[in-house]
């Protein structure tokens, strides 16, 4: 004979698990199967499948949105035939390298923005920056073209078809007659190094694209004063909105080496410009990232290659050029005080010192001329 049934513990009695599980026991105390609510442990399973679902729900919106910011930006920028191909090209070399134009268009300015701008009121176009920036194995370089460079300006056919033969003359004359192209062959044909792609920016392009990023700091070690550009600027570290900034890169009667600070000027503020636009501030912040991006699309002129990816290399280079691994360099001269058959100051490049640092450039090789080099190096 048995004994009676010791009962079952409250953890393990048909009742408790039917109570837990919505049910009612079976005959023997069974418990039927998949009925009631689901255990604590399904809805845990559940969790891994909804965060999965929201995360690529937004990773799909954000695909979107970046796909549709490509899309407007590609289509608002204004693209022209910078780059083209001719005889007696230079041959493609290894890296990338970008032409980088500030002009001093005024097409737009009314005379009050002229007077408060300090431009003037000239009808003419020229260059008041001309550089290379440099893409390769060693790191980028950003090599500055002094705009009062004497230098041979190839024959070309202007827009009303004139022809007009090969000249000598500075090579900011060079975009004042024949625009982009002209400029961009001039470089190419002096210099040895063949241009992927082309980018200019006005003057009031540089006002509103500081201003969007709600301004550039700079660390001047001297004061910059000066009555042509307007320029008021104390030593130190001070952050420039875009009338200040447009001052500071334009200024160059006051100083010392005129053309060559006016050029280290520019480099450490496009370098200030590269670090403003890549932080986290700039980048992460929809308030400031689409008023910056909005500006550069209605200021910038770029070669119909370019596009937004190829805009955002540029700026990449920039930023990475005032790293450890990057350099800035001045074309070197044989001499700063030129003067030119019709009696115009001008600068003559150095024969052997620009030869080496274009054949640097153009084959992507180690820079070895000096940073910044502020005097001669002989012809």
């Amino acid at each position: 004979m048995t004994g009676p049934e010791e009962p079952l513990p409250p953890e393990l009695s048909p009742r408790r698990q039917a109570a837990e599980l919505g049910g009612v026991p079976m005959a023997g105390g069974r418990v039927p199967r998949g009925t009631g609510r689901p255990g604590r442990g399904a809805g845990r399973r559940r969790w891994p499948r909804i965060v999965l679902t929201v995360l690529c729900t937004v990773a799909l919106l954000l695909v979107a949105t970046a796909a549709g910011t490509y899309l407007w930006a590609d289509r608002e920028l204004v693209k022209v035939d910078a780059v083209t191909d001719y005889r007696g090209r230079p041959s493609a070399g290894p890296g990338t390298n970008w032409l980088l134009v500030g002009s001093d268009s005024r097409a737009g300015l009314t005379p009050q923005q002229e007077r408060e701008l300090h431009v003037g009121s000239d009808q003419g176009t020229n260059t008041d920056t001309v550089m290379v920036l440099h893409k390769g194995a060693n790191g980028p370089v950003l090599m500055s073209i002094p705009r009062d460079s004497y230098v041979p300006i190839p024959a070309y056919t202007d827009s009303r078809g004139v022809a007009h033969a090969a000249s000598k003359d500075k090579i900011n004359a060079a975009y004042a007659a024949g625009g982009p192209q002209l400029l961009v062959r001039t470089v190419e044909l002096d210099t040895g190094i063949r241009i992927d792609h082309y980018t200019e920016v006005g003057f009031t392009g540089v006002v509103s694209i500081v201003n969007a990023l709600g301004g550039v700091p700079v660390c001047l070690s001297q004061p910059v004063v000066d009555s042509r550009s307007g320029a008021d600027l104390k030593a130190g570290c001070q952050t420039l909105n875009g009338t200040r900034a447009l001052q500071l890169v334009r200024t160059r009667y006051s100083l010392p080496d005129s053309d060559l600070g006016r050029i280290r000027n520019q480099q450490q503020f496009m370098k200030s410009l590269a670090d403003q636009v890549l932080r986290p501030g700039t980048l992460l912040d929809p308030f400031t990232l689409y008023p910056f991006l909005n500006a550069c699309l209605a200021s910038l002129t770029v070669d119909r290659g370019t596009g937004p990816w190829t805009l955002a290399q540029f700026g990449l280079q920039m930023y990475k050029v005032s790293g450890p691994g990057g350099k800035s360099v001045t074309v070197p001269l044989a001499t700063a005080n030129y003067t030119t058959p019709g009696g115009a100051s001008a600068v003559l490049w150095s024969g052997s010192g620009s030869a080496t640092l274009f054949g640097e450039i153009q084959n992507d090789r180690p820079v070895t001329t000096p940073t910044n080099p502020s005097g001669t190096v002989g012809s």
